[in-house]
């Protein structure tokens, strides 16, 4: 194929976030361990961030949670101070 024979047809846009939650951990460590924060307020549900959540009591960081209206995983739920969502709540479609 040639670039003249090149469509828009040959391209496949790719939004995939990679690493995003061990960067946002990798953060949550890093001002945990230099007590940088009394309180961290993570905005997500995933259970990825079971270790970060859990490093960060340990070291005395206050760790909440706004999963803005979504289901927080159980274990993760096991490893927070508290849950607090500040968003208004989702529409529902009629």
């Amino acid at each position: 194929m040639t670039w003249d024979e090149v469509t828009d047809e040959d391209f496949v846009a790719d939004f995939r976030q990679k690493g995003v939650d061990m960067r946002l951990g990798l953060d949550v460590s890093s001002l945990a361990y230099k007590q940088l924060v009394n309180q961290i307020v993570l905005m997500a549900g995933d259970a990825d961030f079971v270790p970060a959540a859990k490093l960060a009591r340990r070291e005395g960081i206050d760790f909440v949670l706004d999963p803005m209206w979504a289901d927080i995983r159980p274990d993760l739920f096991e490893h927070i101070d508290g849950r607090r969502t500040t968003c208004p709540p989702p529409q529902r479609r009629r």
